[in-house]
């Protein structure tokens, strides 16, 4: 998986004034004595209710990221039992993927306003309401509009649970230890979902996947009561922008995934893409005219912005449209069962992680400038590697051809997210990482839309032509944006 999202200060800002009534605070032990400190050398010690603010964080963290994978895997077993056929498949995953992107704009606002610990407790409860509903589905529209709600609430719990480990950690070094271990369990839970998901899709059914969550989310919910309440902070929230954008979000997904289906030109088609446009043009508008914008125009002007956003958006059309590929390609094209399939993916997840971990160093050395490019030159070289992919294509081949799928994203995002954070003044670092991530999203779903769009042949089988368009689309995007990067991006 490309690199977890930066830490957004706006939501991870500590404890202040405005909090909310009887807050726990720093009590005294009930022996008099004062916390022990920690050895020389060692670091400040770590309270207790640190420490669960930090498990409860990770764990919610690290289930809607299993979510994403594992459902992926499950994509051929729920077409069998619910007769969605492709289009169904990708508004399983777009549902989730567009709220996700859509709600993540001023879910940070959110959890200023009411509070990081009310507010993650709402997205974990949530959360976990939706994947008793998504189990439970009789049919594939009512598991499509499960999703939507699961991805309203990852949208709330991803922020809320990085509040939650600012507002636990007051040492700086102790902070970035808690945000290194949210952002590894995020990669492990990349690696483990696809594994993790054609376990339970061959052992119990797909349904299996989403009641996984359902323990899950009553293990947060009970450690949140351990956790101090959070202070609550004045937060505009943008009605007119955050509507406008799901609603431009929604049709243009509709209008790419159908196009496929429907004719390009059908009545339903077209009216969606309308409805993009309109919308789009409405959200413009609205956020020109809003005293506190979720999106502020005027910063969208700078390239070290603007070049870095379209570069997520291309890195994870490639990323999250190559999973999708790759889940269906294995099963439907290559008869593989669900577990064999997700463990496909196992060196990949590990190469993504070692290369994560790479990246900043290669940065600090050669400058971000190079980084970006390679990296996204590497996810074009990926695409086109995977152009041969046919039936018989021998399994140590096709594991070889996607170590470019494996490094090329793992390269490019640290280093963008850090040119990211660096362009913009500090109180717009949490709006600029919140847009970041939406766009890496929305380049997420819209791939998937396409490349479904794409792959279903007559019949509903597999089609290698389709697969091989939806390649190439996105490698000449990848090579665009590297071009912006070579031309626009400062060189240190």
């Amino acid at each position: 998986m490309p690199a977890t999202p930066a830490p957004s200060p706006s939501t991870a800002a500590g404890p202040g004034q405005g909090s909310e009534p009887s807050v726990p605070g720093r009590r005294r032990l009930r022996s008099g004595r004062a916390r022990p400190s920690a050895p020389p050398g060692e670091g400040p010690a770590v309270p207790r209710r640190g420490r669960v603010a930090l498990v409860a964080s990770l764990l919610g963290f690290t289930v809607i990221t299993i979510d994403v994978s594992a459902v992926n895997i499950a994509l051929p077993a729920i077409r069998d039992s619910l007769s969605g056929g492709m289009a169904g498949l990708q508004w399983v995953v777009d549902a989730y993927t567009l709220m996700f992107a859509a709600l993540m704009l001023s879910a940070g606002a959110l959890a200023d306003r009411i509070g990081a610990r009310r507010a993650y407790a709402w997205g974990v409860a949530l959360f976990t309401l939706a994947s008793l509903a998504c189990a439970l589905a009789p049919g594939i529209g009512v598991l499509v509009g499960a999703r939507v709600a699961q991805g309203a609430a990852a949208a709330i719990v991803m922020p809320a649970s990085l509040a939650l480990i600012r507002q636990a950690y007051d040492d700086t070094r102790a902070r970035a230890r808690a945000i290194a271990l949210w952002t590894v369990g995020g990669s492990v839970a990349m690696a483990a979902g696809p594994v993790l998901g054609g376990l339970l899709t061959d052992s119990a059914g797909w349904r299996a996947v989403f009641l996984l969550n359902l323990p899950v989310g009553a293990v947060i919910l009970g450690l949140l009561v351990r956790v101090p309440r959070s202070p609550r902070r004045p937060a505009a929230l943008d009605g007119g922008g955050q509507l406008t954008a799901v609603l431009a979000l929604a049709g243009l997904a509709f209008a790419v995934i159908e196009g496929g289906h429907l004719g390009w030109t059908s009545g339903p088609v077209l009216t969606a893409a309308a409805l993009a446009l309109v919308s789009g043009y409405a959200f413009y508008v609205v956020e020109a005219r809003h005293r506190q914008p979720m999106v502020p125009l005027g910063m969208l002007g700078d390239r070290r912005v603007a070049v870095p956003l379209a570069v997520g958006f291309a890195v994870n059309a490639a990323f999250y449209g190559g999973i999708f590929l790759l889940g269906l390609y294995y099963q439907q094209l290559r008869g593989m069962s669900a577990i064999a399939a997700g463990l496909m993916f196992v060196p990949m997840s590990a190469v993504v992680t070692a290369t994560n971990l790479v990246s900043p160093r290669m940065a600090e050395r050669i400058g971000r400038r190079p980084v970006i490019v390679t990296g996204q030159l590497v996810f074009t070289g990926a695409m086109l590697a995977m152009l041969p992919l046919a039936a018989h294509t021998p399994v140590w081949l096709v594991l070889v051809l996607l170590l470019p799928l494996s490094i090329g994203g793992a390269l490019a995002v640290p280093a963008l997210t850090a040119l990211l954070m660096d362009a913009v003044p500090q109180e717009r670092a949490g709006t600029a990482s919140g847009l970041l991530n939406s766009l890496r999203q929305t380049g997420g779903a819209l791939a998937v839309a396409l490349f479904g769009s794409l792959l279903a042949g007559p019949g509903g089988d597999f089609s290698l032509p389709g697969m091989r368009i939806g390649l190439l689309a996105v490698a000449a995007l990848l090579l665009a944006t590297a071009a912006l990067s070579r031309l626009l991006l400062p060189r240190g």
